[in-house]
């Protein structure tokens, strides 16, 4: 770890064990748009009815001024996330535990913890890694705990181009499997559900993983092993998915 990393851990330091509370309503209305847009029947969502495991990502979202939204899409820095000195971030694993569902027109909370931050020195340079814990309660009881890392890494200089990511073949064997179609439709839909602002140059969120899981649901207790994409999904492009750990 470089002499600098030391000084800025002296500001990221404290943030580690901040916990930000986050409530939401799950209005029923917003369930039965995200219904409409992963292709279910709204009409069957009632108040109270419970929502697939995987639903609570779509909640929850971060209401700041527009004035606080970065050029990414995101909040500033040191506003939501902690200030890590660094511009570009990627997802470098997710872990969830799930323990319930939640359920419809029924007040819940996220509580977003700073696990840790922890500088690294090696051969592809100097980044941080940021771990968030996100534990979703509802009626005094945990649904789900949903932790991830995200790696910051320092800006591509001038004239030079990030390295490719090369494709990862799919594991298979997987007691069922579906394919859905990036469509534009879908992508931006799933960006209203989530109050998603897309950066310069991003075609918007990419619903991949958070619709759907009624049909093939986890159940309750599953631990979803961390993962990573293989490569981007692009709007226009299909996504599979496969419930991981499960083969037949």
């Amino acid at each position: 770890m470089t002499g600098w990393m030391d000084k800025a851990m002296d500001d990221l330091r404290p943030w580690i064990g901040r916990v930000r509370v986050v409530e939401d309503d799950i209005g029923l209305m917003a369930v039965r748009r995200a219904a409409g847009a992963f292709d279910m029947d709204p009409e069957s969502f009632k108040i109270g009815s419970e929502l697939p495991p995987h639903w609570f990502g779509i909640f929850f979202t971060e209401t700041v001024r527009q004035s606080d939204i970065g050029p990414d899409g995101h909040p500033n820095k040191g506003i939501v996330l902690p200030p890590i000195p660094m511009p570009r971030r990627m997802g470098a694993g997710r872990r969830v535990k799930v323990m319930g569902n939640l359920r419809a027109g029924e007040p819940a909370v996220k509580k977003a913890e700073v696990a840790d931050i922890v500088p690294k020195s090696g051969r592809s340079g100097d980044i941080f890694v940021l771990t968030m814990r996100h534990t979703i309660e509802q009626a005094g009881k945990t649904i789900a705990v949903d932790t991830f890392d995200a790696i910051y890494r320092p800006a591509v200089p001038p004239g030079q181009k990030t390295t490719a990511t090369i494709a990862t073949p799919a594991r298979g064997g997987h007691a069922w499997s579906e394919t859905t179609k990036l469509a534009n439709t879908l992508n931006f839909r799933y960006g209203g559900l989530t109050w998603n602002a897309p950066g310069e140059g991003d075609a918007g969120p990419r619903p991949v993983s958070r619709g759907r899981r009624r049909r093939h649901p986890l159940r309750r207790g599953d631990l979803e092993p961390g993962r990573g994409l293989g490569r981007p999904a692009l709007a226009g492009g299909r996504a599979g998915r496969r419930p991981a750990g499960r083969r037949r």
